[in-house]
């Protein structure tokens, strides 16, 4: 049966799944679902995206699909083997899919998309308050990428987890400053950029 990833494009982990499937050489059905449409309702409890269906499996969470995404199929390890090196893919990418996205994400670029007044005029009150937590995350992932990959000295499925989320934040002005006033970062979002994986998933 082939893998099936349902979520609507624009999705920050539905990206990070593809772009897992994408570095492995996997072939996939992107099936572009809306949050909570009736599909998605019926694979994930809260109606939350990404999901997937492979061989009569369906799963949620977009740690789990990328894990197994990167277990099951052949190609490139998205993790690394010894348990040390391991561990420190999957903190980072955690630490994307947690704090990074919470506040880049939730907290600034939702904000901007969303909170709007009558008018259209967009409410900057959450936007304001997020950004006061820009040059600490900046700064710790300005370091976490020094070497030319999140976390580690090779591509992983940490990058996948935080290109999408460097991606959408950058498309405000706050963020876009945060990101080109961090050396190490800037080089690393631009280099990556190119790669296939991400350049064949762009919403």
């Amino acid at each position: 049966m082939t893998l099936e990833i349902i979520g609507f494009p624009r999705s920050n982990f539905v990206r990070t799944v593809r772009m897992v499937a994408e570095e492995k050489g996997v072939s996939y059905e992107h099936l572009a679902e809306l949050p909570h449409s009736d599909l998605v309702k019926s694979l994930h409890p809260m109606g939350q995206i990404p999901a997937m269906r492979h061989d009569g499996l369906e799963l949620f969470e977009s740690m789990a699909i990328a894990r197994y995404i990167d277990t099951v199929f052949d190609g490139p390890s998205m993790v690394p083997a010894e348990p040390k090196e391991e561990a420190k893919i999957i903190q980072w990418a955690s630490f994307a899919q947690t704090t990074a996205d919470r506040l880049i994400l939730r907290q600034y670029v939702v904000q901007y998309m969303f909170n709007k007044d009558k008018d259209g005029n967009v409410i900057r009150d959450e936007i304001d308050k997020a950004i006061k937590g820009f040059p600490k995350m900046f700064r710790i992932l300005n370091e976490a990428v020094s070497s030319g990959y999140f976390g580690s000295d090779e591509f992983s499925m940490a990058d996948c987890f935080l290109m999408p989320i460097l991606n959408s934040g950058q498309n405000f002005p706050e963020g876009k400053e945060a990101l080109e006033s961090s050396e190490h970062l800037k080089k690393y979002f631009d280099t990556l950029s190119q790669r296939p994986c991400f350049a064949n998933t762009a919403p």
